[in-house]
């Protein structure tokens, strides 16, 4: 079992920055994917960003070149680094644990409860 724990949200004005944190305990495989995905009230869960253990990432196309993902060698910590925020990013932030690289929420089998993120315009 992996369990995770998201901190770090908040709410900010547009343009403004947010770090996201992932505290990551219990039994991991080495090869695990790690994530951050969000969902905003009435969508559906989206994929924000994955990191592999090599510490190649991918994004989403919405973020791309404004939000980072990272982790800290052990993976014990994820972190989601936000720049130049937009109303539209406004949702439940969740950190996740799965196998694939990819940013489909249903590969991941392990998530956190969420930390929530507000942008105003």
């Amino acid at each position: 079992q992996v369990q995770l724990v998201e901190s770090g949200g908040g709410s900010v004005q547009a343009g403004g920055s947010l770090k996201l944190s992932c505290a990551v305990s219990g039994t991991r495989d080495s090869s695990m994917v790690m994530g951050w995905f969000r969902q905003a009230p009435g969508k559906e869960r989206e994929g924000v960003a994955v990191v592999d253990r090599y510490h190649s990432t991918r994004y989403a196309d919405s973020v791309e070149g404004r939000f980072t993902i990272s982790q800290d060698n052990a993976r014990t910590a994820l972190y989601l680094q936000m720049d130049s925020l937009k109303p539209e990013d406004t949702a439940m932030y969740y950190c996740a644990a799965g196998w694939l690289f990819l940013l489909e929420p249903k590969w991941f089998s392990y998530w956190g409860q969420g930390t929530q993120v507000t942008v105003s315009s």
